[in-house]
């Protein structure tokens, strides 16, 4: 059976950019086609040169193209996009700022480009996990948490919104920056979570010593110059406390969910609660606590409360919402929050692995919104 050129295309069709999640065929990024016999050859335009998952495309483009009938070997050729071409793509999924600046009710940095989560027709459910005091575990929460979403098969981004303690990379295992196309970024992502984060931007140990127009200015490109393609879920990994950057958060998105994270002695729940008690005043629903470092199992299989107990449960019962789950203390979850090794991926059937995906459940099944959004009903 003789291959046609429609039908190299229909099969490179399917075939995704491992960034973009577009078909390469929609984005343009399929050029010239040659076919020689049973041999195939086709140019590939990268958004970028140097394009990190050039290996992963050209693999998507063989595997397609072999499973063809009548095709022996399939070559893919590379090239990259004009800035006119990445103008086009940019376009394409990003939307023209001018067309839609005024439409939407909370305005961005880019070019005077909506904030796309406040809008209520989104359906992304934006989740800030918040804390009263650093040295909880937040940062781990947050990426654990993502990363058991992602495996509930949700699409998932994280923001690591503390900048001053940014670690969401270096959690998740991300090495490179984002890639941007035509002033757009798109954020690199490891097991199956999205991040936009400072670390991108500084060096692991560079301060960065910024005052609240600065922080507030940088939130709002991480909202709007970020493709994030609307995912099922956007975690925000706030710094601890009531700063700027919570209050910022707040007007930026007014239908987010707050998640408190403490540890089980008195002290901390009672710092945690003005992290609750701040939500509140700026009208923000705080929806559940969890509970970090509740307990450590020893060898001899007892359980030992080094931080005590009963503090998750007496702020989420002081501030009316439910205890979603207690993470227990073992060595292997601050070892992969150190290595880029997220225990919920790397030892799925451990107890803080299941503790995680439960927490994930809960918030997807029992907590999911009740109320829906209707923007195309309105009353004159």
């Amino acid at each position: 059976m003789s291959v046609s050129e429609a039908n190299v295309i229909e099969a490179l069709r399917p075939v995704q950019d491992p960034e973009l999640h577009r078909s390469i065929v929609d984005l343009g990024m399929v050029r010239e086609i040659t076919i020689v016999g049973t041999d195939v050859t086709v140019v590939v335009a990268l958004t970028i040169a140097g394009c990190p998952l050039k290996a992963e495309i050209d693999k998507r483009v063989r595997d397609a193209i072999v499973a063809l009938d009548g095709v022996e070997t399939a070559q893919p050729e590379f090239t990259v996009m004009t800035d006119q071409e990445r103008a086009d793509v940019r376009q394409m999924l990003h939307g023209d700022p001018a067309a839609t600046a005024g439409s939407q009710p909370t305005q961005g940095h880019s070019e005077g480009r909506s904030i796309p989560f406040s809008d209520p027709s989104s359906k992304t459910r934006v989740l800030l996990i918040a804390s009263g005091k650093g040295g909880v575990g937040k940062s781990s929460v947050t990426t654990n948490l993502g990363v058991a979403l992602a495996q509930a098969g949700k699409t998932v981004g994280i923001i690591d919104a503390d900048v001053w303690g940014f670690s969401i990379p270096r959690m998740l295992g991300i090495d490179r920056p984002p890639v941007v196309i035509d002033s757009m970024l798109v954020p690199p992502s490891a097991h199956g979570v999205g991040v936009i984060s400072m670390g991108f931007f500084a060096e692991e140990d560079q301060a960065v010593i910024w005052r609240g127009p600065m922080l507030h200015k940088a939130l709002e490109q991480f909202l709007t110059d970020v493709y994030w393609d609307e995912p099922d879920y956007l975690l925000v990994d706030l710094p601890p406390g009531t700063g700027d950057i919570s209050i910022s958060i707040a007007g930026f998105l007014p239908r987010a969910e707050v998640y408190v994270v403490t540890t089980p002695q008195p002290v901390a729940q009672k710092v945690a609660q003005r992290a609750a008690t701040m939500a509140e005043k700026v009208q923000l629903e705080v929806k559940g606590v969890i509970e970090n470092m509740s307990w450590f199992t020893g060898d001899d299989g007892q359980r030992y409360e080094l931080f005590g107990a009963g503090g998750g449960k007496e702020l989420a019962d002081k501030i009316g919402v439910p205890l979603l789950g207690q993470i227990p203390l073992v060595p292997a979850l601050r070892a992969g929050a150190d290595n880029g090794a997220p225990i919920v991926a790397t030892d799925p059937e451990s107890e803080s692995s299941m503790m995680f995906r439960d927490i994930a459940n809960r918030i997807d099944t029992e907590l999911a919104p009740t109320r829906r959004f209707h923007p195309e009903l309105k009353i004159i």
